[in-house]
């Protein structure tokens, strides 16, 4: 675990103040209460849940009754909703306050799947700039104490951009910060982050912290994204896949920042890389409360904690099939535990990055920056009675 220097910048939202300035981004199947557990292991920061549907929330499903349980050591408790009707954002924010589940509420309204914006969900919503107005004052309201915050893209594509206009509409409610995913819903993953829109927004929101999303692989990205656009602190989210031990590193990027002084980045072995598998997986099992769960979950990791490594590819292929957790151990005790860390091929972009893409909206969405009645009727469509996305 990594030690705090006393200098390190902090960030407060709301009430919170967080001794760095670091936020893990909500990513769907992966920001469970066991990765975010194992992050918190190696650093400071604010620690999101997966993405929740508010519909889901309030009809009180398993897998969301499920997704927003939090250890007993995870503290404050951050959970992320996603919602297109103002009564029901407003019933599954009220529900988390009264029944004291979370200590910060964020909204998500940069989701780029298809299957969320061709309903006028996600990222397509704040173009309709009323509705997405309503939702975030009246959950704002229904939060009352609870820090209430927003996270959003730039806008649908280039030409139809909604980041500055909802930025001060949010800022407007009352929202506790403000998160900016440098990318449109077009861009998807692909090509560069667009850190001067952070910027931007930062210079316009005038009484809200701003929080930049996109391209942090490393401390040093970090502390290059606030020097550049001024923002109030970082959104991590593609970048700690497989790399729980970033975490650490933004920690002392940051306190070498303010004390004017490098510092060494995090460049674990093999063995390292393997027991930090192994406690991932522990973790789930904890969570999932069964073994066989728990390691068809980590399968989906292997890949990103061995990128770089020679491992061998049985080894690869047999551990992307690990069955049990003794399995597990025989298959990692056949690594070389002392083979060193492979430096840049370790290192940038993971995960699937996708290319530009047409994004996927209800008809004649763009004619109107207004709600019709035929779109409100596609829109009782969007909120998916499941989690993720």
């Amino acid at each position: 675990m990594t030690t705090l220097a006393a200098t390190a910048p902090r960030l407060q939202i709301g009430p919170i103040k967080l001794d760095v300035p670091v936020v893990l981004a909500p990513m769907a199947g992966i920001t469970n209460t066991a990765f975010r557990r194992l992050c918190r292991e190696f650093g400071a920061g604010l620690y999101v849940s997966e993405m929740i549907t508010s519909r889901a929330l309030v009809e009180r499903t398993p897998t969301s009754m499920r997704l927003i349980q939090h250890h007993e050591s995870e503290t404050p408790r951050s959970i992320q909703l996603y919602g297109v009707d103002p009564k029901t954002v407003s019933e599954a924010v009220t529900m988390l306050v009264a029944e004291d589940r979370a200590d910060h509420i964020d909204l998500n309204f940069g989701c780029p799947v298809a299957k969320v914006t061709r309903k006028g969900g996600g990222s397509a919503l704040p173009w309709k700039h009323t509705l997405f107005r309503e939702i975030v004052e009246g959950a704002v309201k229904a939060a009352g104490d609870i820090p209430l915050t927003v996270k959003m893209r730039k806008g649908i594509d280039d030409d139809h951009l909604t980041y500055l206009e909802a930025g001060r509409a949010a800022e407007g409610a009352g929202v506790a910060s403000i998160a900016l995913h440098a990318r449109t819903a077009a861009d998807y993953y692909s090509g560069k982050a667009d850190w001067s829109a952070i910027a931007t927004l930062k210079q316009a929101i005038t009484s809200t912290p701003v929080l930049g999303n996109g391209d942090i692989w490393s401390g040093a990205d970090a502390v290059r994204m606030m020097d550049e656009t001024g923002c109030d602190g970082v959104v991590v989210g593609r970048g700690c896949l497989g790399r729980p031990w970033l975490f650490g590193d933004l920690v002392n990027a940051f306190a070498a920042r303010e004390n004017g002084e490098s510092y060494d980045t995090a460049q674990p072995d093999v063995g390292t890389v393997a027991r930090t598998l192994r406690r991932h997986t522990e973790l789930l099992v904890e969570f999932l409360d069964s073994e066989e769960w728990a390691c068809r979950d980590i399968r989906k990791h292997i890949a990103w904690y061995f990128k770089g490594y020679s491992v061998g590819s049985d080894i690869r292929a047999s551990l992307g099939l690990v069955e049990s957790l003794q399995q597990m151990d025989d298959l990692l005790g056949r690594l070389d535990w002392d083979q060193p860390y492979p430096g840049e091929a370790a290192e940038g972009p993971r995960g699937r990055a996708g290319s530009p893409k047409r994004v996927a909206l209800p008809d004649r969405w763009l004619e109107s920056r207004e709600l019709g009645e035929a779109h409100r009727a596609e829109l009782s469509q969007a909120e998916l009675s499941t989690s993720g996305g």
